[in-house]
């Protein structure tokens, strides 16, 4: 980390500028809508998306990068001068790189090769470079490297992502549906469901949960080659795995920001399911979603399907993460499925036949 002089007043003015900058971000967006997904009436059972992809950035991880940013600059760990690095699979470092546009800053990305070309020319375009390497697990030790390197801050959001965010409100994505969800036939979901990527979202939406007494159980889900789900089934935090091929979700180790106490069950969703999912919502709703959103409906859909075989009656909320137009060159493209072994088929088949089940 660059020596930054708190005490001098230069700085000091500078970071109140940069808050400032960062705050009125804020003050210019709307909250993100929160879309009826359409199912049958009789069922007696609801499917909200709320719909992160919105966001200036175009993703859940607007929030979370704005979160960090006021962190940094709070905590004196980020000044006039310093360059700031990140571990991402994409989407986090798209938006890092427009705050730190935003405040004049240098920003570098380093993520994992296989990160899709359409992200990576979106953080170029906020003025950010990307390190690309080529084993996963190593983004952490890179990141630090280049950190110390250049005299910057990692900024490190699989550690700081839980306690960046205020997770007792302040707008935050767990008070927002709850708001919006006041007028509906079933205000209070039975179940919100999330993928966790690095688990803050999870940790926001479960410890406002119970912070404001609501019964509402939180579903995690978790794609193949995470380390989450096998972590939270046998309780071993250092379980390693290969790492997802769905961005954004499912980390190759259990990440210091993931809070398995405040999640009541893990749902582990096939990426060939994930995929086929994505593609379904755009049959159905016209709303080009990406790979992770597939991932929360496909659990979701499982959620529902139980809750109308238990006779239950509620609603269910879960995310639109980020825009399918992202995964053109991958999940969107069959050449891409071929390559990597997937057959979606029967899982599209299985989603179609879902909105006519008696």
């Amino acid at each position: 980390m660059d020596q930054v002089d708190r005490h001098d007043p230069r700085t000091r003015s500078w970071v109140a500028e940069a808050i400032r900058r960062v705050e009125a971000d804020a003050h210019r967006s709307c909250d993100t809508h929160l879309h009826v997904f359409p199912l049958p009436a009789h069922w007696g059972v609801n499917l909200y998306l709320k719909d992160e992809s919105v966001h200036p950035t175009g993703s859940l991880k607007h929030r979370l990068a704005r979160s960090l940013f006021l962190y940094g600059l709070a905590n004196g760990w980020i000044g006039p001068s310093t360059t700031v690095v990140e571990a991402s699979s994409g989407s986090t470092a798209v938006s890092e790189a427009y705050f730190a546009r935003l405040v004049g800053l240098p920003f570098i990305a380093v993520m994992p090769a296989s990160t899709s070309p359409e992200k990576i020319a979106l953080i170029e375009f906020y003025g950010g470079k990307c390190h690309l390497v080529d084993d996963p697990k190593a983004i952490y030790s890179e990141s630090r490297r280049l950190a110390a390197k250049s005299g910057g801050h990692f900024m490190d959001q699989f550690t700081y992502a839980e306690r960046a965010t205020d997770w007792r409100g302040n707008n935050n994505i767990a008070e927002s549906i709850f708001q919006q969800m006041e007028m509906e036939p079933h205000p209070e979901p039975a179940w919100i469901v999330v993928g966790a990527g690095t688990g803050g979202t999870s940790s926001t939406i479960g410890r406002y949960i119970r912070y404001r007494r609501h019964l509402t159980r939180l579903a995690v889900v978790d794609p193949e080659g995470s380390a989450f789900y096998p972590s939270w089934e046998s309780g071993d935090t250092a379980v390693t795995a290969p790492g997802s091929r769905i961005e954004g979700i499912g980390r190759p180790r259990v990440e210091p920001s993931f809070m398995p106490e405040v999640i009541d069950r893990m749902i582990r969703v096939p990426d060939a399911l994930s995929i086929a999912a994505m593609r379904w919502v755009r049959e159905v709703t016209g709303r080009d979603v990406g790979g992770s959103t597939g991932t929360n409906v496909a659990a979701a859909v499982r959620i529902l399907r139980e809750m109308r075989a238990a006779g239950e009656r509620g609603s269910v909320v879960t995310l639109i993460c980020d825009g399918g137009e992202r995964y053109r060159g991958t999940y969107d493209n069959d050449a891409w499925l071929a390559e990597q072994g997937l057959d979606i088929t029967p899982h599209l088949s299985d989603l179609r036949a879902f909105l006519s089940e008696v």
